[in-house]
């Protein structure tokens, strides 16, 4: 019998009684991300629903394409965009398709089964409805089925249904309850750290060793290099210490009830080996031999040798960001340059505007049809229309704050204002050089001076005179770093530097700098740069001084999911209802979004701590947030591909979009 037969022969409604029993469930399913689940496709015109035969993976349109209609793969290629318009779109469509997905409560332990259709199904709510009462009329009784929106459009149609009629789940209640979430894939060699809490790993008397995986409810952002990481806790990929985490290539994962587990094995401070698979379902731990100290490197491999260019100190002058572009990073450091680069797109837009959707993506030709789509635009638009649309959207709702950059050069005009700051820089690249084991005692020191050395009256006057120029009526600032040495592909130094808030005035401002300048120098940022073989002579530090902006939300997004590689459609969005600063540190679980860059639409995946999800006119700024960072990632791209993600901090105040911070974003693996 084939599977059309089997699937027909056990679903036509005529066939009384016949119910999708647990066991032909599990006959049927496949699985992804630990859930098994089984495909169903729902046929209007002959009242007949298929459960697929999953286990292979076959995709719904392929189903209907050869089993239904008789179509070759050929065929369906030629017209896919066509055909997914059909199934997806089209009001009066033929098909409904669907996912079964089996979940066990954590509380109960009893098992229901979710019914989802795709993200990008633009099915009505009397369609929802309809379907959900005939697949509920075909599954075992004892099987509670749950309808699970799929998008926040979804969302707001079964917000309007009784739950006595269509019981529900949100993904983000699902998501709360995973036991485990991959966020780099790697594998490690080490010696098992547990802490219960942040206080018990700062008072424990042994530092962390870079040979060491780390296990505690929330890994703070200040933690040396190691070698895995896992949270016991859910987190979020974009904190610091997880984008680090990326930097490195070392395995970091969320682990419910990993300690429990770690305990009752006799673990815990034990050599392991520890393995993350990108599409794995459990942590990988065993026990191993421990390395011998004589075995045992007493430094970290590189992930990767991070090459900087040499920095450019010929005498500049401080200089407002909007007379910056991208190749100022020598003189000014990456994150200067491209606020500066921002700035100038916004102003006057970009020829590369159109580069990740024209990029093939077989069988289509690109995806310029479905970016008409997104802009409002015919899908036959051409590349004019299309790249005057893109400008229209950036410049009517991005913007970044004003601000001023001082340049490497006056760094150094300061350090060389100071014999005594001079030598103990060069005590300090002596002793990395040297391999001298007091470089943290010398770090330390060198920031005392740094911090407490006068800033010279010239350095003063300058930046007294582009405060007034530049910054004139911003009651509030924020100071900056902007080094040669972060927001590169290979180094993002998430979290290393410092930035000071809340400055009024000139002297306040002045001693921002000097903590800024430190920071270059702190024992934890000189130790990683030198672990990715980036000299400390080749390091200089620029500071941004901007416009201190407000925002009812604010977050961080990446032009990527970084919790699925393969996808090209999402954009990954961390937001907070109180501060950008509290998405990137970790210390409070942010709302998770996905929001589709081709076909549109947004889901929430995780509300983190807050209690309620945003407003409809903030998920739809939001969206659009999603598509501008989209068109970045295709300004900003090194190469062709247009594939190389980005990632954004952003705030949003009203109906408008602050841009505050661009750099690479490394993907998992």
């Amino acid at each position: 019998m084939t599977r059309s037969d089997r699937n027909e022969a056990t679903t036509r409604p005529r066939l009384a009684g016949e119910k999708l029993s647990t066991r032909e469930f599990s006959r049927l399913a496949g699985s992804v991300g630990g859930y098994p689940y089984v495909k169903i496709v729902l046929d209007r015109a002959e009242s007949v629903l298929h459960f697929i035969d999953s286990a292979d993976g076959i995709l719904h349109v392929r189903y209907i394409a050869g089993e239904i209609l008789g179509m070759s793969i050929d065929e369906l290629a030629r017209g896919l965009d066509a055909f997914n318009d059909d199934v997806y779109r089209n009001p009066d469509r033929r098909f409904l398709l669907g996912t079964l997905a089996l979940h066990t409560r954590g509380d109960t332990g009893g098992a229901f089964l979710s019914l989802e259709t795709v993200d990008v199904d633009t099915m009505s709510r009397d369609m929802l409805r309809a379907f959900y009462h005939r697949v509920r009329a075909h599954v075992d009784p004892a099987l509670p089925l749950l309808l699970k929106p799929a998008n926040h459009r979804q969302e707001e149609y079964v917000a309007a249904i009784p739950e006595s009629e269509i019981p529900r789940v949100l993904s983000h209640e699902l998501y709360s309850t995973a036991a485990f979430v991959p966020l780099n894939p790697g594998e490690a060699h080490g010696r098992l750290r547990v802490f219960r809490s942040e206080e018990e790993y700062r008072a424990a008397p042994e530092p962390l060793e870079w040979h060491d995986i780390v296990v505690m409810p929330r890994v703070p952002e200040d933690v040396p290099r190691v070698s895995g990481i896992i949270h016991t806790e859910h987190t979020t990929p974009l904190s610091h210490i997880n984008v680090m985490a990326a930097g490195w290539r070392i395995p970091n994962a969320v682990g419910i009830g990993a300690v429990e587990r770690i305990e009752r094995d006799g673990l815990a401070g034990r050599w392991v080996r520890y393995r993350v698979d990108t599409d794995g379902t459990e942590l990988h731990l065993e026990a191993a031999p421990p390395l011998t100290a004589d075995a045992r490197p007493t430094a970290p491999p590189p992930a990767e040798r991070v090459t900087v260019d040499r920095p450019d100190l010929t005498p500049t002058p401080v200089t407002p960001l909007t007379e910056l572009r991208a190749g100022d990073h020598v003189r000014f450091g990456t994150k200067a340059a491209n606020l500066g680069e921002l700035t100038h797109l916004l102003q006057h837009g970009s020829p590369r505007w159109l580069g990740f959707y024209r990029v093939p993506r077989p069988p289509r030709e690109n995806l310029l049809r479905y970016l008409a789509r997104q802009l409002g635009l015919p899908e036959d638009a051409d590349d004019t229309e299309l790249t005057g649309a893109a400008q229209r959207l950036v410049k009517e709702h991005a913007r970044v704050p004003r601000g001023i950059v001082l340049p490497f050069s006056l760094q150094q005009r300061f350090l060389d204002s100071s014999a005594e700051l001079r030598a103990a820089v060069d005590r300090l690249d002596s002793a990395l050089r040297d391999g001298n084991p007091d470089v943290d005692g010398l770090c330390r020191a060198a920031q005392r001076l740094i911090r407490t050395t006068p800033v010279p009256e010239p350095i003063r006057t300058e930046l007294d005179r582009a405060l007034d120029r530049h910054l004139y009526g911003a009651p509030v600032l924020v100071v900056r770093s902007s080094s040669n040495a972060e927001d590169l592909s290979g180094f993002s130094a998430a979290g290393l530097y410092e930035s000071v808030a809340h400055v009024s005035g000139t002297q306040a401002v002045l001693d921002a700098v000097r903590e800024v300048w430190a920071s270059l120098l702190s024992p934890r940022a000189v130790r990683l740069r030198h672990q990715a073989g980036i000299p400390l002579d080749h390091c200089r530090m620029g500071v941004v001084v901007q416009e201190q902006v407000g925002s009812a939300v604010g977050g961080v997004l990446v032009t990527c999911n970084p919790l699925s590689p393969q996808d090209f459609r999402d954009v990954y969005l961390n937001i907070s209802p109180r501060s950008v600063t509290e998405v990137v540190t970790g210390e409070g679980a942010p709302l998770q979004y996905l929001c589709n860059t081709m076909e549109g639409g947004s889901r929430t995946v995780s509300l983190g701590t807050a209690t309620a999800d945003l407003d409809t006119a903030t998920k739809d700024l939001v969206g659009r947030l999603a598509l501008i960072s989209r068109l970045l990632q295709s300004h900003f791209s090194p190469d062709e591909s247009y594939a190389a993600p980005v990632d954004v901090e952003w705030a949003i105040e009203g109906d408008r979009i602050d841009l505050l911070q661009l750099r690479p974003f490394r993907t998992a693996g």
